[in-house]
């Protein structure tokens, strides 16, 4: 009897950090555990443009990311509310867009708290930018830290998502 072929799963996952002026994302690959970049980067938004406008950017870029990269599934980070509530206003309207934008894509949406993160990727949930930019560094293989940091918050809650649910 000839052996059996198995075909590796693979499960692509989207990590988003959202933000009115920078929305990070990155997109992580499992397969058979092992992990591995796809692609991140941020959505840039210009101060100068409306609101509205700029939610609107937000909406269209992501959408052209998730048709470009299609994605499994994808996580977002929870809101941390600081005391300026004029940007916190924002950012929770720009996870509003982003929310919509997957959810209408059929993409099933996790949120995972920056706490959870930084645990999940470096052990500890007191850990910098810095050092949690050095172990997606590591966890995917990189030779060099990704940037800018909400790129690397993006790959960190993709990580995240993908170490929670048992990847592949």
């Amino acid at each position: 009897m000839p052996p059996r072929k198995t075909t590796l799963r693979k499960k692509r996952v989207i990590g988003i950090d959202p933000g009115l002026a920078h929305t990070g994302f990155g997109v992580v690959d499992s397969v058979a555990g092992r992990l591995s970049l796809v692609s991140y980067g941020v959505i840039e938004t210009p101060s100068t443009e409306s609101h509205e406008v700029r939610l609107l950017a937000i909406y269209n870029r992501l959408l052209a990311v998730l048709d470009e990269f299609r994605p499994d599934e994808a996580e977002i980070e929870a809101l941390y509310f600081s005391r300026n509530s004029s940007s916190a206003l924002a950012v929770a309207e720009a996870k509003g867009v982003i929310t919509l934008c997957v959810t209408q894509q059929g993409i099933p949406l996790f949120e995972y708290t920056p706490n959870q993160i930084k645990s999940s990727v470096t052990g500890t949930s007191g850990a910098d930018k810095e050092t949690v930019e050095q172990y997606v560094k590591i966890l995917l293989n990189l030779q060099v830290e990704p940037k800018p940091d909400h790129a690397a918050d993006a790959l960190a809650g993709a990580i995240t998502h993908i170490h929670t649910t048992g990847g592949l």
